[in-house]
């Protein structure tokens, strides 16, 4: 099969992987190394379609064969679907020569299983090898890990990549064991302890080394220098992780605890949220649509909140409404609704932890708001010039010339207000209208 066949086909299999986002990675210039490649510098930018999956790198499979078969996996066993498969050789080639042409920044590698987790492994260990090693390759490597590969070709993948990642495919025990019988929870929640251990050990090695050279008084000029050894390097970027969104029946509370567990406990970078896409010749476990990619929307927002906004799981997801998210308005803006004996908030002596309650304050928002109350107390033009959307954060806050009064005596009205208004589906969804 000819390569450009094989790309495509390899290419398409792949689209279905959204944790390829290359931020978190050491800062490595080909110009101070001598190589080729760069994770960085003028000329190399990230780009995110819509969605949020990352344009910037040579995304593929080295095989869309695969021994597992589960239901929710074009690529699974039983799946009629044209199979391709590249070598090591290829893939370092194309990545080579994409990267000269200025396509792309770097590389992100999966694979199906082919004959066992260690032999597919190895080969995807092997590219990153002969990139680093032989091509003197210093862009960005992301390697898809195999939680059933031996902990020695983990840590060699570490050496190589500057991320890894292990997909958790499904939130909970009962969904993987219904949807993918091959794998198992706990073989996935090892190998994730083995990277995070791994990746926290390089971490600390590096630490050690920059403290102990701080602290050495240095030489006189005319005594020779000993280069120290370098510290171990392993997966800089961190480990990310992905679950699928709707190809079972788990709330979005079972996947935001999921994902808090996976913060928590293994020090995840990112969890990505993909939505279920039906494919061809499927399961019937599976539901015949999709869900509403507003759903996905609103898992990155609540993620977004437990990550950086100090909220829980239950404070996000409403009980009331079987543990799923608000499809119309932002998690934040549902949390604040369900609970205004908490505002109106006064901004010019709440608390940072209050403020970033507020609809429509962000992380720097809030900062500009703290800084600016030093010098006087805030009115509506104040705010106003922060940029906010102030439709939305008005109703929540008091300042010296606004007060939102009765506003928040009726929560389903403000609800009815904010929401965005319905709009009549297109019968021609081609069609461009004027």
């Amino acid at each position: 099969m000819e390569t450009i066949r094989k790309l495509a086909i390899l290419a398409d299999a792949a689209k279905y992987d959204a944790s390829c986002a290359s931020s978190g990675a050491g800062r490595r210039d080909s110009r101070t190394s001598g190589g080729i490649g760069s994770t960085e510098g003028a000329g190399i930018c990230h780009s995110y379609t819509p969605d949020g999956r990352c344009v910037s790198l040579l995304k593929i499979l080295l095989t869309n064969f695969c021994i597992y078969d589960c239901a929710y996996c074009v690529n699974r066993v039983s799946s009629n679907v044209p199979r391709a498969r590249f070598n090591v050789a290829e893939v370092v080639a194309l990545t080579m020569d994409f990267y000269k042409r200025n396509y792309i920044e770097g590389l992100f590698l999966s694979s199906g299983i082919i004959r066992n987790a260690d032999y597919t492994m190895e080969q995807m260990v092997e590219v990153a090898r002969q990139l680093r090693e032989a091509h003197r390759f210093s862009g960005y490597i992301h390697l898809k890990t195999i939680p059933e590969a031996s902990p020695e070709l983990l840590a060699a993948a570490g050496r190589y990549a500057d991320r890894l990642s292990i997909n958790i495919e499904l939130p909970t025990e009962e969904g993987l064991a219904s949807f993918a019988p091959e794998k198992s929870m706990p073989s996935i929640r090892g190998a994730m302890g083995e990277l995070r251990w791994r990746i926290e050990e390089a971490k600390e090695a590096k630490a050690a080394r920059t403290a102990s050279s701080t602290a050495v008084a240095p030489p006189a000029p005319d005594v020779p220098t000993r280069r120290r050894a370098r510290a171990p390097r392993f997966a800089p970027a961190g480990q990310s992780t992905q679950m699928i969104v709707g190809a079972d029946g788990a709330s979005d509370q079972q996947i935001l605890t999921a994902a808090d567990t996976l913060y928590g406990n293994y020090r995840m970078r990112r969890v990505y949220y993909s939505a279920f896409s039906p494919i061809p010749d499927a399961s019937r476990l599976l539901p015949l649509q999709a869900p509403p990619l507003a759903r996905e929307h609103r898992l990155y927002q609540a993620d977004w909140l437990l990550r950086f906004y100090g909220y829980g799981v239950e404070e996000i997801t409403d009980t009331t409404q079987g543990g799923m998210l608000d499809l119309d308005i932002d998690p934040k803006m549902a949390w604040a609704i369900r609970h205004p004996e908490r505002f109106p908030v006064d901004l010019n002596i709440a608390s940072k932890e209050m403020l970033l309650r507020v609809p429509g304050l962000g992380v720097r928002n809030v900062k500009r708001v703290l800084m600016a109350r030093r010098h006087g107390r805030l009115r509506v033009a104040d705010v106003a010039r922060l940029r906010a959307p102030m439709s939305k954060l008005l109703p929540f806050v008091q300042l010296a010339d606004h007060h939102p009064r009765r506003a928040l005596d009726d929560p389903a009205a403000l609800r009815a207000r904010l929401a965005p208004p319905p709009r009549q589906a297109s019968l021609f969804p081609d069609v461009a209208t004027h």
